[in-house]
C-alpha cells in the first residue's frame, strides 16, 4: 500500500497550502493536521488518485482503508471516506468491524458522521441481523462515538426506519451531558420528522430530553 498512499502524498505535497491548514486546524480544534486542501480540490486529487490507480474497480481493500487511516494529515482519512462511500454495494457483514475500528480511532464528527449515516447504515440495511449482535450495544457503550453512530445510522433510512429501535436508543442517550450525544438526538428525530412528523412531535411532547435535542429535532415540526 505504500507505494499507492505515495502517490496521493505526492498530490497533497504539491498543493498544501499552510494558511488554509491552520484555518482547517482550528475549525477541527486543532485535534489533526492538515495539508491545508479544501473540498473541491481534494476532491479533484481523488479523481486523480482513482483513475491512476484502478483500485475503485479491484474488491474492497482494509488494508489501504486502514493505512489512510493511520495518516497523520486528516484529509488521509477523508479519501479513505471517499474510497467507502464509491465502494458500498462492495461492503459485507464482515466490514462492519473494519467501521467499529474506524469510529473509535481518530474519531471526531466529521469523520464519524460519515461512517454512521452511509456504510453503517448501508451495512445494517443489507444485514438487520448486525442491529441486535453489534449496534444495540454500540447504543449503551461506554465510547460515546459509538453511541452517536448507533443513534444516527438510521439517518437516511425514511419510511423504512425502525421506529422503535430509533427511539429506544434515544431514550438509552436521552440523560446524556454529551454535546454531540445530544446534538445527534435532535438531528436524527428533525430528519425523521420529515418522514413522520406526528410521530416525532408526540416522542418529543412525551419524552424529557434535552433543550438542544428538542430544539434540533423541532424545527421541520408545525
Amino acid at each position: 500500500m505504500s507505494s499507492i498512499i505515495a502517490l496521493l502524498t505526492k498530490q497533497f505535497e504539491e498543493n498544501q497550502d499552510p494558511e488554509n491548514a491552520a484555518q482547517m486546524e482550528g475549525y477541527m480544534k486543532n485535534h489533526f493536521p492538515f495539508f491545508g486542501i479544501k473540498s473541491p480540490q481534494r476532491r479533484e486529487i481523488e479523481k486523480q488518485f482513482f483513475q491512476e490507480t484502478g483500485i475503485l474497480k479491484e474488491p474492497f481493500n482494509h488494508e489501504l482503508v486502514l493505512d489512510l487511516w493511520k495518516m497523520d494529515q486528516r484529509e488521509y482519512q477523508y479519501v479513505a471516506i471517499t474510497y467507502i462511500e464509491k465502494s458500498l454495494k462492495k461492503l459485507q457483514i464482515g466490514d462492519l468491524s473494519l467501521m467499529e475500528t474506524l469510529i473509535t480511532m481518530k474519531s471526531w464528527w466529521d469523520t464519524v458522521d460519515a461512517l454512521a449515516a452511509k456504510p453503517v447504515g448501508k451495512i445494517a440495511q443489507k444485514y438487520p441481523e448486525v442491529v441486535e449482535e453489534t449496534i444495540d450495544g454500540w447504543a449503551a457503550h461506554n465510547n460515546m462515538w459509538l453511541r452517536r453512530t448507533a443513534i444516527l445510522f438510521q439517518l437516511k433510512y425514511k419510511q423504512e426506519t425502525n421506529e422503535e429501535k430509533l427511539y429506544d436508543y434515544i431514550m438509552l442517550n436521552a440523560e446524556s451531558k454529551e454535546f454531540f450525544i445530544q446534538k445527534a438526538i435532535g438531528w436524527v428525530l428533525r430528519e425523521y420528522s420529515k418522514t413522520n412528523p406526528h410521530s416525532v412531535k408526540s416522542f418529543i411532547e412525551v419524552h424529557r430530553l434535552a433543550s438542544l435535542s428538542v430544539r434540533e429535532g423541532s424545527k421541520y415540526l408545525p
